[in-house]
């Protein structure tokens, strides 16, 4: 499969820029990320690789939800990390599994929580929450309770979520983990639409076919970046290249 750059479904108003400076990161005496640097500007970036290639760790680097072992990491100019007011505005993110993000038992609540997180009065975020409902067309779920949804669908009240903050990046953490093909074309159907940032994790590189730049981690380190298409087509015939090992079998000795 040769990637090809396609044009994107909506023009995007909103660029990014991720700049990290010799960034580490170290957990439990084993290193996740080590030495990573570079600066890029985009509004849908995606970072492809293995698993255990330390896309995720980086995801909550990103986010502000940790910080850097060693090293320097700005977005937009922002430590977020360090300015946990400013991450509120700036990103939202989408974790694999939207149970480790939901906390509220209805669908209405779980949007407006993070609404009220930003400083909203109640009567602001209801009303954000309606609109937000309503421009997704799922104004019929605004009592629903969650434990009453699917996979997909509690996917998607997680994005309606971030969504309705309005942040000017959206981190992506492979959203689609085991989403069928519909669930998961209807999500991306819904993300093209989003006039912010994306940077989207993930292994699969179908997932990155309209993104405008990408980052190559393996083994906690940079591999490679730029522009997806040459990118991607180098990181599908290296994983294919990998595919004809028996690498798998030596778990076993």
């Amino acid at each position: 499969m040769k990637i090809e750059r396609f044009p994107a479904e909506h023009e995007r108003n909103t660029g990014i820029t991720l700049s990290l400076a010799d960034v580490g990161f170290d957990l439990e005496g084993k290193t996740i990320l080590d030495g990573v640097s570079f600066e890029i500007s985009a509004t849908r970036i995606g970072i492809v690789g293995r698993n255990g290639s330390g896309k995720s760790t980086l995801a909550r680097l990103l986010a502000g939800l940790v910080s850097p072992t060693k090293g320097e990491l700005k977005i937009n100019g922002l430590d977020l990390a360090k300015d946990r007011k400013a991450a509120l505005a700036e990103v939202g993110i989408l974790f694999q599994n939207p149970d480790h993000q939901i906390i509220f038992p209805t669908v209405q609540e779980e949007i407006s929580f993070g609404l009220q997180q930003q400083g909203r009065s109640k009567r602001d975020a209801a009303d954000r929450t309606a609109a937000t409902l309503s421009e997704f067309e799922k104004s019929h779920w605004t009592t629903a309770h969650i434990n009453a949804l699917s996979q997909g669908q509690k996917h998607l009240v997680c994005m309606m979520a971030v969504v309705a903050m309005e942040p000017k990046l959206i981190i992506l953490d492979e959203p689609f983990t085991g989403l069928d093909l519909p669930t998961k074309t209807q999500l991306k159907r819904y993300l093209s639409r989003y006039q912010g940032g994306l940077v989207h994790i993930s292994h699969d590189p179908v997932d990155l076919l309209n993104y405008e730049k990408v980052i190559w981690l393996d083994q906690g380190q940079l591999i490679s970046l730029g522009d997806a298409a040459p990118i991607l087509n180098d990181y599908i015939e290296k994983m294919k290249r990998l595919g004809g090992l028996d690498d798998i079998s030596d778990l076993s000795r």
